[in-house]
């Protein structure tokens, strides 16, 4: 059996999932050559990777892509298509002349975040008609598939829960590197990483970390990653000299650094589907704290991954945290449970076998 996945964006995700995957049966991989060509090294040797020359959404260039994939796609004839995010445009003029090939589509986000710039990118209706064109669809969590069948009239059948797997290539990088955490001098590291957009709840971090200045003078906050300027919430701050603010870009093995120095790492969403934070963390063995939105809960509870709070409320947020920074035995039993989960039940490795099993469904179904 072949599979072949298509995506134009996700990176983590994909080397994660497509590499999964491919111990498990053959797959073909397309993506753009502007995005993945330095991380091919990053995947499995088993995935047969494809470089392409994947336009940007406002090119001009796309119908003459449309027309060179759909020529591969022909040329590979897979069992079965996979698109393994739902926000490329132009796929939906060329998924019509891929028929009969069993199309799937993962929906990471059946609602989009608010706030959201990057996803804004793109019209609703276009994400909408990718997942209406497609016969099955995947989301990471069974809430997730309640909310895909109410807005896409599938049937339960056609709505797969695939967990998005542990992103293990930061760990793997800080290994190879024999990289190592920074001296222990009695702080207590916070982490707040990924995309900073008003969804991600900085806010309540802030809130709660004035809450917490007298408490736990050793506490540092580091937030790392693109989107909104965080000293915007300066004025709320308790004391501004605590927090380490990267406001940009994160390259690979800042971003290893920065999760084996962390403490804690925190998910004060307001609003959120799932998360690859929580996948990157588990990687690296660290307890969390989360809000109870999308997923969330639902992973982090029955794994013991860490502490769970109710979105938008600091004083609860910063009795998570002051409780996690007082007992490292409880910090050290969320992060072994992490590393545990993250090698074992949510490995790339066993969710690849669990879409392995999907995919043998669909094409059972399409005979």
């Amino acid at each position: 059996m072949k599979a072949l996945l298509l995506v134009s964006e996700l990176e983590d995700y994909t080397i994660a999932f497509a590499s999964g995957v491919a111990r498990h049966l053959q797959v073909v991989l397309g993506v753009p050559r502007r995005r993945y060509a330095h991380l091919a090294p990053c995947f499995d040797p088993a995935v047969d990777l494809h470089l392409l020359d994947w336009p940007r959404h406002r090119s001009l260039s796309n119908p003459w892509f449309l027309r060179q994939l759909t020529r591969l796609i022909r040329r590979e004839r897979p069992s079965l298509i996979h698109l393994l995010s739902n926000s490329t445009l132009w796929l939906n003029l060329a998924a019509p002349f891929w028929r009969p090939i069993p199309l799937v589509t993962t929906v990471h986000d059946v609602e989009l975040h608010p706030g959201d710039a990057d996803t804004r990118v793109l019209p609703g209706w276009a994400t909408d008609l990718m997942a209406r064109q497609s016969r099955h669809l995947v989301v990471h969590g069974e809430g997730l598939k309640r909310m895909a069948l109410d807005r896409y009239s599938k049937s339960p059948d056609c709505v797969h829960v695939l967990s998005h797997p542990a992103i293990d290539r930061y760990a793997e990088l800080a290994r190879r590197r024999q990289m190592t955490r920074c001296p222990e001098d009695g702080t207590l590291r916070v982490l707040l990483f990924g995309r900073i957009f008003v969804y991600k709840g900085l806010e309540q971090l802030v809130r709660a970390e004035s809450m917490l200045r007298d408490l736990l003078p050793n506490l540092r906050i580091t937030v790392a990653g693109r989107g909104d300027d965080p000293w915007i919430f300066r004025p709320l701050m308790g004391d501004a000299g605590r927090y380490d603010i990267r406001s940009r870009f994160i390259e690979d093995a800042e971003v290893a650094q920065l999760f084996l120095d962390a403490d804690i790492v925190v998910l004060p969403y307001t609003e959120a589907s799932q998360s690859g934070v929580l996948n990157l963390a588990a990687a690296f063995g660290k307890p969390v704290v989360v809000t109870d939105v999308g997923e969330l809960r639902a992973t982090v509870q029955p794994n013991g991954l860490g502490m769970v709070v109710q979105p938008g409320d600091p004083v609860q947020l910063a009795r998570a945290i002051r409780i996690l920074a007082e007992s490292k035995a409880l910090r050290t039993e969320f992060g072994t449970n992490a590393l545990a989960w993250a090698t074992g039940p949510n490995s790339p490795e066993r969710v690849g076998a669990q879409a392995a099993a999907v995919y043998r469904e669909v094409v059972r179904a399409c005979v």
